[in-house]
C-alpha cells in the first residue's frame, strides 16, 4: 500500500486535511503542537488505497523538540511514497522554509496550497502554475476546511509517487554552494541516503547529523576553512538560513499578487486581540467566559432569573417533573439533557428490578450493583460532552493559543512558557493526550513540571465526582450553585497547577525559560464537522469506559462489599463486616485530616474506597458511591439511580460536612491520576526516579491543599496562618536561590 505523509508547519491546516482525506476523528486544533504523534488512516478514492499518515507541525527540519524528531526521521527513515507539503497561503513566504529543506530529500513532494479561500476572500491570489514552474515540484490549490481540490491533490500525489525525484536545494545561490557540494560527494562515497540533506545539515552543524557522522565532521571542518562570511562569521546555519529566505523573496514571492500591497490593513483578529489579549483584562476576560460556560452547562438557575416560570410549566406528575426547572428556577442546557437521561435510566432501572426477583443476590447485584453504579454516571454524559463541546469551541476558534501568549506574559518572570500551557489545557480534555503533547516542550525540565500538574486540569473523567458531589451539597445543604462549586473547585485546579509548577521551576527543577515563539492563528468559526466528530469520539470513550472498566469495577465492589473475608455471604444491612469496609476502615485514619477519616461515623469507609476504586478510573468514584447507595443508610426513597441521590444517601449514611465534601472533591482532583494517566506519564519521564517522584509529588500535594481546604472551610481563621505559611516558604525559596546565585557568580 502506498503511503503519503502531510508535512507542514503548525496551524497549516494538516490535521484538518487528514479528517477530511481519510474520514478519521483526529483531534484538530488550532494552536501548534495539537499532533505530537503519526496518525494514520486511509483514503479509498483512487485506483488503490492509499495510507495517509499526519505528521507533527513543525517550522523547520532542524529538530529541537521531541515532535519535530518524530516528522523528520519519519520523512528519512520510513521513506514514504509521496510528501504532501500542506502550506499556510496567507503565509506563502514563511511556510516555504520548510519546503525549501524538504525539496533536499530524495522523496516525491507536492504542494497543498491550503487556505486559498482565506486569500481570494482579501482580494489576493497566488500564480500556482508558476510558483509550480519555480519549485519543480506540483502545487495544487485547496481548502481543507472547505473540502475543495482535494481530489485533484491526491490524484497529483499519487502519479509523482510513481516517479523518483532526486533533491535539490535554493542554497546553490550562496557562497556554501562548493561547500555542499564537496560534503554532498564525500556522503555518496559512504553510500548516505539523501546525501544533499545531510550534506547542508552538516555543514550546519546540526547534532542529530554530527551524532550520525562522527567520522565525517573533522573533514567538513577542513572543507570549512575554505570559506568565511563578513556577516555571519563561522555561523553557517545563519548563513544557510538567510539564503533559503533570500533565494524565497527572489524567486517565489512574485508569483502573490496582493490587493493592498503596501497598506497595513487591521484585521477584525486584530482588533478582537486588543481586548482578549490586552495586559491588564485579557486573563478576567477569560475568566468571565470560564464561568459563562460552567453556568450553561451546570446551573439550576440558568442567567439567575430564580423562580420566574418555576411551577408555570413544572409537568407535575409526569416523567418530566423537575427536568425542564427546579426549585431554584430554569435549568440550564447541561442539567436539562442530564435530567432526561436520568429519567431514561431510572426507568429503565424499574422496569429491570420488576423482573427480577425480590430480595435474592441476582438483583441485588443486577440493580444496586451494575446498574446502581453505571447509571450513576451515565446522566453526566451530557454535561461532559456540552462542557467538552465549549472548550473545543475556544480552542477550534483560535482563542485558546490566546490564552497561552496571555499567561506566558504572567509567567514568564516566574521560570514558565505559555507554550508549557497548551499541553495544560488540553488536560481539561484528557490527561493522557496532554501528558504526550508536552513532547513539544524543549527543555526537559519544564517538560517534567508540566506532566506533573497537568491532572490538576480536570479532564472529563472527573466531571461526575464535581457536579455529583455539589449537587448533593446544595440538595442536603442548601449552600450556593452547583455551578458557582463546580467552577470554584476547577480554579483550585488551575491555581494549584500553576502555583506547583511555579515552585518546582524555583526549586527543584529550576532552569531557563526557554523562548515562545507561535504564531497567533486568525480567528474563525469552529467547524460543525470537526466538532461533531471530536464530540462523538468522546462519547463513544465514555460509553466504552462505562461497559469495560467501570462495568468490571462496579461488579468486584458489589462482590467484596457483600463478602466477608472468610466468604461469606453478607446482606446489605451486614455490609460493616465486608472485605471493603475493612480495607476502607483500616484507611480511614489517614484521612482524618482531609475530612472525609475518622471523624464521620462508622459508615465513613465509604469515601476511602470510593477515591481508590478512582485510581483505576475516576468516573469509578461516583460508580461505587451508586453501587453502595443500596446498603449505607439504605438509599434515600424514590431517589433513584443518579449519581447526585448516591451522594446525598452517603451524607445521610455518612455525617460528612461541607468542608469535607470540598476537600474530598479536591483530593480526587489532585492526587494520583487514573492508570492510563499515570502510564502517559511513565512514558514522557526521562528516568524510573522522576516517575517515582512523580507519584509521590502527586500524593503530597493532594494532601496538602485538600487538608488546607478543609481546615479553612471549618475553622475560617486559618486561612491567615495557611497565606502566612505559604509566604515564609517562598521568601526561604528566595532566600536561598539568591545565595546560590551568588556562589554561582563568586565561582
Amino acid at each position: 500500500m502506498y503511503r503519503f505523509a502531510l508535512l507542514g508547519n503548525p496551524n497549516s491546516g494538516k490535521t484538518t486535511l487528514f479528517n477530511s482525506l481519510t474520514g478519521s476523528t483526529a483531534h484538530v486544533g488550532n494552536w501548534p503542537g495539537v499532533t505530537v504523534d503519526k496518525r494514520e488512516g486511509i483514503y479509498k478514492k483512487l485506483a488503490e488505497p492509499i495510507a495517509i499518515v499526519d505528521l507533527p507541525g513543525i517550522y523547520s527540519l532542524s529538530p529541537y523538540t521531541s515532535e519535530e524528531v518524530i516528522a523528520r526521521n519519519y520523512v528519512l527513515d520510513e521513506k514514504p511514497d509521496c510528501v504532501i507539503n500542506i502550506i499556510d497561503a496567507t503565509n506563502l513566504e514563511r511556510n516555504l522554509y520548510l519546503t525549501t529543506q524538504l525539496m533536499e530529500i530524495d522523496v516525491p513532494v507536492v504542494i497543498a496550497l491550503n487556505m486559498m479561500d482565506a486569500v481570494e476572500k482579501r482580494g489576493d491570489s497566488i500564480d500556482a502554475k508558476e510558483l509550480e514552474k519555480r519549485l519543480g515540484v506540483p502545487v495544487v490549490k485547496i481548502s481543507a476546511l472547505k473540502e475543495t481540490g482535494l481530489d485533484k491533490l491526491m490524484e497529483r500525489a499519487y502519479a509523482v509517487s510513481k516517479v523518483e525525484r532526486k533533491g535539490v536545494t535554493v542554497i546553490e545561490e550562496t557562497a556554501l554552494k562548493h561547500l555542499i557540494s564537496d560534503i554532498k560527494i564525500a556522503l555518496e562515497g559512504q553510500g548516505v541516503d539523501n546525501p544533499l540533506f545531510h550534506a547542508v545539515k552538516l555543514a550546519e552543524l546540526d547534532e542529530l547529523e554530527v551524532l550520525m557522522h562522527k567520522d565525517t565532521v573533522n573533514m567538513i571542518e577542513a572543507f570549512k576553512k575554505q570559506y568565511h562570511n563578513d556577516t555571519f562569521g563561522d555561523d553557517y546555519e545563519a548563513l544557510i538560513a538567510d539564503g533559503r529566505y533570500k533565494y524565497i523573496t527572489k524567486y517565489f514571492s512574485p508569483t502573490i499578487k496582493r490587493k493592498n500591497e503596501e497598506k497595513f490593513i487591521v484585521t477584525p483578529s486584530d482588533k478582537a486581540d486588543r481586548v482578549l489579549t490586552h495586559k491588564i483584562w485579557g486573563i478576567p476576560i477569560f475568566l468571565m467566559i470560564l464561568f459563562l460556560i460552567f453556568h450553561l452547562t451546570f446551573s439550576e438557575n440558568l442567567f439567575f432569573l430564580g423562580g420566574l416560570f418555576n411551577g408555570k410549566v413544572a409537568f407535575s406528575g409526569t416523567a418530566f417533573e423537575g427536568v425542564f426547572l427546579s426549585e431554584s428556577g430554569i435549568n440550564s442546557i447541561g442539567v436539562l439533557f442530564g435530567n432526561l437521561v436520568e429519567s431514561l435510566t431510572n426507568l429503565l432501572s424499574s422496569v429491570i428490578r420488576s423482573i427480577l426477583p425480590a430480595d435474592s443476590w441476582a438483583t441485588g447485584l443486577i440493580c444496586d450493583g451494575v446498574l446502581g453504579g453505571i447509571f450513576a454516571i451515565f446522566s453526566f454524559l451530557p454535561q461532559i460532552l456540552i462542557l467538552f463541546l465549549f472548550f473545543s469551541i475556544l480552542e477550534d476558534s483560535g482563542y485558546m493559543a490566546r490564552i497561552a501568549f496571555i499567561l506566558d506574559r504572567a509567567l514568564r518572570k516566574f521560570g514558565l512558557s505559555g507554550r508549557a500551557f497548551l499541553p495544560m489545557i488540553m488536560g481539561f480534555g484528557c490527561s493522557v493526550p496532554a501528558m504526550i503533547n508536552t513532547r513539544t516542550l524543549a527543555d526537559e525540565k519544564e517538560k517534567i513540571a508540566t506532566v506533573r500538574v497537568i491532572p490538576f486540569f480536570s479532564c472529563g473523567a472527573k466531571l461526575p465526582i464535581l457536579t455529583a458531589v455539589s449537587g448533593a451539597i446544595v440538595s442536603s445543604f442548601g449552600v450556593a450553585n452547583v455551578d458557582l462549586i463546580t467552577y470554584s473547585m476547577y480554579l483550585v485546579g488551575i491555581i494549584t497547577a500553576l502555583v506547583t509548577v511555579i515552585l518546582m521551576r524555583s526549586t527543584s527543577l529550576k532552569g531557563d525559560t526557554p523562548p515562545f515563539i507561535m504564531e497567533l492563528p486568525a480567528y474563525h468559526k469552529p467547524q460543525p464537522k470537526n466538532l461533531a466528530i471530536l464530540l462523538w469520539d468522546k462519547a463513544e470513550h465514555f460509553i466504552k469506559k462505562a461497559f469495560t472498566i467501570i462495568l468490571a469495577s462496579t461488579i468486584v465492589v458489589w462482590f467484596i462489599s457483600h463478602f466477608s473475608f472468610s466468604w461469606e455471604f453478607l446482606s446489605d444491612a451486614e455490609i460493616d463486616g465486608s472485605i471493603l469496609a475493612n480495607i476502607g476502615k483500616f484507611l480511614q485514619p489517614i484521612f482524618t485530616p482531609l475530612g472525609f477519616g475518622s471523624q464521620l461515623n462508622s459508615n465513613g469507609w465509604v469515601f476511602i474506597v470510593a477515591a481508590i476504586t478512582g485510581l483505576i478510573a475516576k468516573e469509578n468514584v461516583i460508580s461505587t458511591f451508586g453501587t453502595l447507595a443500596a446498603c449505607i443508610n439504605v438509599a434515600i426513597a424514590g431517589s433513584g439511580d443518579s449519581g447526585v441521590a448516591s451522594v446525598v444517601a452517603m451524607i445521610s449514611g455518612t455525617g460528612i460536612t461541607v468542608p469535607a465534601l470540598l476537600s474530598f472533591i479536591a483530593f480526587n482532583m489532585t492526587t494520583v491520576p487514573c492508570f492510563a494517566a499515570v502510564a502517559a506519564a511513565k512514558g514522557e519521564m526521562p528516568t524510573r526516579l522522576h516517575y517515582k517522584m512523580t507519584l509521590l509529588f502527586w500524593i503530597i500535594t493532594s494532601y496538602i491543599v485538600s487538608s488546607a481546604i478543609y481546615l479553612i472551610g471549618t475553622f475560617w481563621w486559618t486561612a491567615f496562618i495557611c497565606l502566612t505559611a505559604f509566604i515564609v516558604l517562598c521568601l526561604c525559596i528566595k532566600l536561598h536561590n539568591n545565595r546560590k546565585d551568588k556562589r554561582g557568580a563568586e565561582n
